[in-house]
Formats: structure tokens, C-alpha cells, sequence
């Protein structure tokens, strides 16, 4: 039996799962939140139990300890020698990578290099991937990247209009995100349809990050986030796509400086930089419910926005024959799913089934029979999915 963990090292977390891959189920999972505070939050799920525990972990090596000592300490392991692959997600691959790969000093001296993209993330990464070296030595180490199903946007798609020589000698250029999510919903939902030979889809993963992607045939064409997360659609605290003048008025009229823009851009715009009240959107809806009209704008704002790209998206594929929402909010609003069909219900035909919509769970099909478009909810796991490729390259 081959265990294989796939692991997310993010700016102030660590995700993790542990599979056993014969059968691909689950044997623990849970995250470290808040590296780095005093108050460290550790949540780990294992024999139908959930513990959590607040206490300081003051660095991502630290944390990766303290996962691999509490595997030996409630046995979910007997030695961690049994853990023979460790997958790792990446945020930005750049230019290098269009798919994943074993790790090597290489690999590693290009994340750190790409590190500019994502000066949050590819750090951490790096961190992670060599605490877990040194902690498990006998395990292989792989890298699966956030940007590599997006290596199959068409130029057109991808480079920017500004002088060119910026993308042939800076690689400036989208590179999306989200792409483990986008590439696993996007299969299952051919599955769903049937396997056909031809299919157009697009997946809405919308979240605290989100973005859109345009997938014909197994590949993605187009993606709403560009160079960084940052562009495309609103988002819980990212401003999403704006006028880039803007930036350009807050530093020379309103006396701003550049870091502190990109700062409010990034952590204080989106739905909470509009709304005044929070980025998540249940506190939106609950918000706008009770009358704030601030919060009924961001609401309004971001169902817009997102059927905007539906739109976009739906011209340049020609045809949809279905859409999927998935990650928290694409999962688990019902309210923000309808908002945003119902912009777009009557321009492609859609017709909502609206008890699967508002009381079904997990994956399921949303739209009703007569439906021009299947429109879907589908769970994203890119765990499984840095674990098959982690498995698969280590010929485990």
C-alpha cells in the first residue's frame, strides 16, 4: 500500500491530506492556520474525529513537525517511512512549467526565481518542500503547479498589449491560477456528460480567491486571472480587473505610495472593500438582507462581474454544453449561484431546477431537463489531484 500526502503551503497555512492510493481515500486531513502568530490554529481530521488545538507555531518548518510528530503520536502512521511520496501544490510556475514534475535543485531554484509572481506563496513552498525533505528523506518529492493547465491559452489570450518585448524578455504574460481546481472540474464534468469526444465547458471556481476558465476539449483556452491572482473578477479582498490608471491617481494626486496600493488592492477591495462589511460572502447576504445597500452592491457587483466572463466566455467557445461552480462560495451559495444564472438565464437558455439548486448537496446537476446548457455542482479536490500526479511520477 502506497500513502502519498499532498500538502498546501500558503503564506500563513498548511494544508494537508494523507491517501492511501490503492483505493484513494482519505486517512487524515486537516491545516495549520495562522503560522507564524501566537495563536496558531491546528485542525486535523483523522477515524471520523476532529481535533483542534490553538498554540504558537511561529514557521512553516515548525509546522510541518508538528504534522508529522501528531501522525506518529495518534498512529495514523506507525513510522513516517510508510509516507512514500510527498505532492506539493505551487502557485505560480511561470514560463517553466506546463505540468507537474519530481523536485530537484532545479525545480526548486525556478520556483524561488518565479517567487516576484507570487512573493506570498512560492516562499512558503520552498520551505515546505525542504522541511519535508529533511523530515522524511525517503519519501519522493513532487510539484504540482497552480499555472501549468494554463499553458494551453492561446497568445492572444495571453499576452498583454503592451510594448512586446515585456513578454519576450520579462515572460510577462497570464499565467492564471487555480488551475489544479479548474483542470479537475472540468474532467469530471466531461465525465458527467458522458465522456463525449467534444466538449465546451466552463468552471466558476469561486471562493475567497475566484476565477473563471474556459475549458474546450480537455484545455484550457482562457482564464480570468492574469500575471497574479489578482485580476479577473472581484473577490472576497482583491479588486479584481480595474482601470490601471487607478493606480496611477492614488499614488501621484492622492499621495499614496505603490506598496500600500497594491496592499489595498490585494486585502482591502473586492466584496470587502465595497461593502464595508467583510469579504465573506454569507455575511454579504446576510448583510444585504437587512437592508445594507452597501452590501447589496458588492453582491450585485460580483454576480455581474462573473456572468460578465460567463458571457465572454460563451462567445469564444461558440457553444457551452455546461458550467460548473465549485470552491466555497461556488459550492455552498445557492443565493449567489441563482443570482448569477439569473443574469445570464435568458441570453443561453438556462433553466435552473431550483430544489437541486437550493436543497441539493454535494455534486450534483442544477439545471432543469429542458435546459439549453447542464449547469453543475461539482466539489473540487485538487488534493486527489496532487496525488495522483504524485503517485504516477514516483511510479508508487
Amino acid at each position: 500500500m502506497s500513502k502519498v500526502l499532498a500538502v498546501n503551503c500558503g503564506s500563513s497555512s498548511l494544508k494537508f491530506q494523507l491517501f492511501e492510493m490503492d483505493t484513494e481515500s482519505v486517512i487524515t486531513s486537516g491545516i495549520i492556520e495562522r503560522i507564524g502568530m501566537e495563536d496558531s490554529i491546528f485542525t486535523i481530521k483523522y477515524n471520523g474525529t476532529k481535533d483542534k488545538k490553538v498554540f504558537a507555531v511561529p514557521t512553516h518548518k515548525e509546522a510541518v513537525q508538528v504534522l508529522l510528530d501528531t501522525l506518529i503520536e495518534k498512529k495514523i502512521v506507525e513510522h513516517l517511512d510508510e509516507i512514500k511520496g510527498i505532492g506539493h501544490r505551487v502557485v505560480q510556475g511561470g514560463p517553466y512549467f506546463d505540468g507537474s514534475c519530481v523536485v530537484d535543485d532545479d525545480v526548486i531554484a525556478k520556483i524561488d526565481e518565479l517567487s516576484p509572481l507570487a512573493p506570498l506563496h512560492n516562499p512558503a513552498h520552498i520551505i515546505g518542500i525542504k522541511a519535508f525533505k529533511e523530515a522524511i528523506p525517503t519519501a519522493g518529492a513532487v510539484v504540482v503547479f497552480d499555472t501549468a493547465f494554463h499553458h494551453s491559452i492561446k497568445p492572444e489570450n495571453a499576452v498583454y498589449p503592451i510594448p512586446y518585448k515585456f513578454y519576450e524578455e520579462n515572460k510577462i504574460r497570464k499565467y492564471g491560477a487555480h488551475g489544479t481546481s479548474h483542470y479537475y472540474v472540468s474532467k469530471r464534468t466531461q465525465e458527467l456528460l458522458g465522456n463525449p469526444e467534444h466538449a465546451n465547458i466552463i468552471v466558476c471556481h469561486l471562493g475567497a480567491g475566484a476565477s473563471l476558465c474556459a475549458v474546450k476539449d480537455g484545455k484550457s483556452i482562457d482564464t480570468s486571472m492574469g500575471l497574479t491572482p489578482l485580476a479577473g473578477v472581484m473577490m472576497a479582498t482583491r479588486s479584481g480587473d480595474i482601470d490601471a490608471s487607478v493606480v496611477d491617481h492614488l499614488i501621484e494626486n492622492l499621495g499614496y505610495d505603490m506598496k500600500t496600493v497594491f496592499k489595498m488592492l490585494n486585502k482591502e477591495s473586492g466584496l470587502l472593500g465595497v461593502s464595508g462589511v467583510s469579504g465573506d460572502m454569507r455575511d454579504i447576504i446576510d448583510a444585504k438582507d437587512a437592508g445594507n445597500q452597501r452590501a447589496e452592491l458588492a453582491f450585485n457587483m460580483f454576480r455581474k462581474r462573473v456572468a460578465d466572463y460567463i458571457g465572454s466566455y460563451f462567445v469564444e467557445l461558440g457553444h457551452v454544453d455546461a458550467i460548473s461552480f465549485t470552491a466555497g462560495i461556488g459550492e455552498n451559495s445557492f443565493i449567489a449561484r441563482e443570482a448569477i444564472i439569473d443574469l445570464i438565464k435568458e441570453a443561453l437558455g438556462i433553466v435552473l431546477d431550483d430544489k437541486a439548486n437550493v436543497e441539493g448537496h454535494g455534486e450534483r446537476l442544477i439545471s432543469a431537463p429542458e435546459s439549453k446548457i447542464k449547469v453543475f455542482v461539482i466539489p473540487t479536490d485538487e488534493e486527489l489531484v496532487i496525488a495522483r500526479d504524485t503517485k504516477e511520477l514516483l511510479n508508487l
